[in-house]
């Protein structure tokens, strides 16, 4: 018998096949066995749908307001040396005269 791997909502042991799905008795997902491999790489994508990864240079395509100050990011503010990160925002970056910030991919284009 093959080896399953685990549920990913709830890591549970217990999960067998229906077809093409692979089900979890215990908290009931369901999930594609050849989808899994594909959501194990999260892809980061700019406002252009182009790729982006660690140490990419990206400028700001829209005035950003920084939360809980008077500052504001201008559009045309080239970010240099980002750090993708699994967030909320997905970018962790350091903006000469701003300080250190995180950005969402959507406001933000590939140099």
């Amino acid at each position: 018998m093959s080896q399953l791997p685990p549920c990913p909502k709830c890591q549970s042991i217990y999960t067998y096949e229906d077809g093409a799905l692979l089900i979890c008795p215990e908290c009931a997902h369901e999930w594609s066995a050849t989808a899994q491999a594909d959501e194990s790489e999260k892809v980061y994508k700019d406002a252009n749908g182009t790729i982006l990864q660690d140490g990419d240079s990206v400028t700001v395509i829209k005035d950003l307001k920084v939360k809980g100050s008077s500052l504001v990011v201008k559009v045309g503010t080239k970010v240099k040396s980002i750090r993708l990160i699994d967030s909320d925002h997905d970018i962790d970056c350091k903006i000469d005269g701003i300080g250190p910030m995180q950005l969402k991919t959507q406001f933000v284009k590939k140099v």
